[in-house]
């Protein structure tokens, strides 16, 4: 069952979508037609129910034009993010479905871009972004994971324009009124938080035969020399999964910086973060992760988003051992493990997230799956397959690995399937005696036990982080290691063992500038390194690094980035004025996933401390300026902020 949705596959199910699209920038909306092929599972059903959200119905019809009775359900005030229930009165004749209908500007799976939020200052944009359950306000649709269909879309967009998708294209043409028609199709089934779209000024770079980089034409170049190893970790990802990537081409996307994602995995097309332009390929990693979805989770899918690990841990594996290959070094998997083991440990050491969101298999229900999003699906799920891998032995598990990806392609998967097939591939495995499994899955907090990686590669930055940690503490001289030939990675763990070991007493500021001056990490031109220091200098107070740290908040929109140091910036009573008033003057700049997440970030800390003086139904907020206003309700708030900042994204 998954309570994120409101359809009905169980009884009726769509296969497969024809979908007509007409791109409006003046009006900021989609003017479409979704015309489904649908599958009785129950002989008796007499209705078909699909997720909608922030959609304008026009008209309901049969494969003949016969016009079908529907009913287009209210929302629930305190369930918006599940949208309108549409049902269609089906006849035993009915095979396929026709809906005419609009997006509004309120549609959260679309980001409408204005010239002066693009590279070129010229022509606006529009990207999708559907993961988890927003596909139900880009169309119609069984917004569910454990759904899948496939699809034709023909797009019209204006004439400067190129649109792009997360399919193979078949064919572009000018139409009679001067513009352009793009057509579309994916033969292999997909679920409706795969399915993507941009449209605007956009160039295109060829790496191989069958992968290109498309971005603004400022950046293109760039973009394509960053992500040139794509080919190469695609053929890696490939030997390893022993099966062919399936989607046909596999190009990128270098999104506008206001993306909330590292990177979003829509298959053929994937969207990544410009924060990855780091100018040495040092954080091409991400792509790694995104093509390793091409198999585990594109192909192999969780069934609801309970089991969203699924999805991220075999990635998070699969990534890791394709950067291992390319390095031609093993010890590079336990490498970055341990920067992933120390972000684990973090977050769910973080009181603000519910207990219940830091177990890998998650109960949701029908709350929103966005609020349980975090790094514990990604590396709790990864410590789990390895530390079976590791009592196994690697060429087994890797061995295993391929015969999971052949069995469950192409269907949903649930956490007691994947359990079942390992079990039964390992029936009688002497160092799986014992293994506490209910505990890995559904206990709360950092995984039952400890992992041993291998510690090679991270013991020079680890040295010199208990160096700096003796020159704060102790008064030790400052270390004269250089470290301009380290690699990005190598200096990334020097500042995540420097974050550990100052974890309880923050660096003095004498320390932080002392840092900057030997290393210029407060200049780094990659956004890994100095997220890692400005949070350094957060915690430090350090003043001067205020200006840096508001630049780069504001300057991207990637949540991994701007949700901590925004949370380091509210927690701070003297710069939560200034955070507040950066938030609201860049809040249409933000995707509406990110600045929604933001927001709740800080009605956390402001009801937090306002819960002496306010009563339990009511949080202090604030306007532009920062100054405290008073909002009734818990559920008021939420529609004001979540949707709200949606509401009043400009058109333009």
């Amino acid at each position: 069952q998954d309570r994120s949705s409101l359809s009905n596959p169980h009884e009726v199910v769509v296969c497969h979508l024809q979908w007509e699209v007409q791109v409006d920038f003046e009006e900021s909306v989609l003017r479409a037609t979704a015309r489904y092929t649908i599958r009785r599972n129950d002989p008796s059903a007499k209705v078909l129910s699909l997720d909608t959200a922030k959609l304008e119905i026009i008209a309901v019809s049969d494969q003949n034009g016969k016009e079908l009775d529907h009913t287009h359900y209210g929302e629930n005030a305190e369930k918006l993010h599940l949208g309108r229930r549409l049902d269609i009165n089906l006849t035993d004749t009915v095979s396929h479905v026709v809906i005419e209908y609009e997006t509004t500007p309120e549609s959260s799976a679309l980001q409408w871009l204005s010239p002066s939020q693009t590279l070129g200052k010229v022509h606006p944009y529009l990207f999708t972004q559907c993961q988890a359950i927003h596909a139900r306000s880009l169309l119609p649709c069984q917004d569910r994971p454990g759904v899948k269909v496939t699809y034709k879309a023909t797009v019209t967009v204006p004439k400067w324009a190129v649109c792009v998708m997360s399919a193979v294209q078949m064919i572009q043409s000018m139409s009679p009124r001067n513009e352009k028609t793009y057509v579309w199709i994916q033969d292999v089934p997909v679920s409706s938080y795969l399915i993507a779209m941009a449209v605007g000024q956009l160039e295109r770079r060829e790496i191989s035969s069958r992968c290109a980089v498309w971005s603004e034409p400022a950046i293109v170049d760039v973009a394509a020399e960053e992500y040139s190893q794509t080919e190469m970790f695609l053929k890696t990802a490939e030997e390893i999964a022993g099966v062919p990537y399936a989607w046909g081409r596999y190009d990128l996307l270098c999104m506008p910086p206001s993306f909330p994602f590292g990177g979003m995995e829509n298959v053929c097309l994937t969207f990544i973060t410009p924060t990855t332009l780091a100018g040495d390929k040092s954080l091409a990693d991400v792509v790694a992760h995104e093509i390793a979805h091409s198999w585990t989770g594109n192909l192999v899918t969780n069934a609801t988003w309970d089991h969203f690990w699924l999805n991220e841990g075999w990635t998070t594996w699969l990534q890791r051992k394709i950067m291992a290959r390319i390095h031609d070094d093993d010890r590079f998997l336990d490498f970055d493990a341990i920067g992933g083991y120390k972000d684990l440990r973090d977050t769910v050491e973080d009181d603000r997230m519910p207990p219940e969101f830091k177990k890998l298999v998650l109960d949701i229900g029908d709350k929103d799956p966005d609020d349980s999003y975090s790094i514990v699906a990604y590396e709790k799920g990864f410590n789990l397959l390895i530390a079976l891998e590791r009592r196994v032995g690697t060429e087994e598990f890797e061995s295993f690995f391929q015969s999971y990806v052949k069995k469950f392609a192409n269907q949903p998967l649930t956490t007691d399937d994947f359990r079942d097939f390992f079990t039964s591939s390992f029936p009688s495995h002497p160092d799986m005696r014992g293994f506490e499994w209910d505990r890995w899955l559904h206990e709360a907090g950092m995984p039952p036990e400890e992992p041993n990686f291998d510690r090679t590669l991270s013991y020079q930055s680890e040295a010199l982080a208990e160096s700096w940690a003796a020159v704060d503490q102790k008064g030790s001289p400052v270390p004269e290691e250089n470290i301009r030939t380290w690699t990005s990675n190598q200096k990334i763990c020097f500042l995540d063992t420097l974050q550990v070991l100052t974890g309880d007493k923050p660096l003095k500021v004498s320390t932080v500038n002392d840092l900057h001056k030997q290393y210029g990490f407060g200049e780094s031109q990659n956004a890994e390194i100095l997220f890692r220091y400005c949070q350094l200098a957060l915690a430090a107070g350090d003043e001067s690094m205020l200006l840096v740290v508001l630049k780069f908040i504001t300057s991207q929109g990637r949540m991994k980035f701007t949700r901590p140091l925004y949370r380091s910036l509210f927690a701070s009573k003297k710069w939560r004025k200034l955070a507040r008033a950066a938030f609201f003057k860049n809040k249409d700049f933000y995707h509406p996933i990110c600045a929604k997440m933001v927001a709740q970030d800080l009605l956390q800390i402001e009801g937090a401390e306002d819960s002496a003086s306010a009563s339990p139904n009511h949080f202090a907020f604030f306007d532009e300026e920062g100054k405290p206003t008073w909002v009734a309700a818990s559920a008021t708030i939420l529609l004001a902020v979540g949707f709200g900042i949606m509401l009043g994204r400009r058109r333009s």
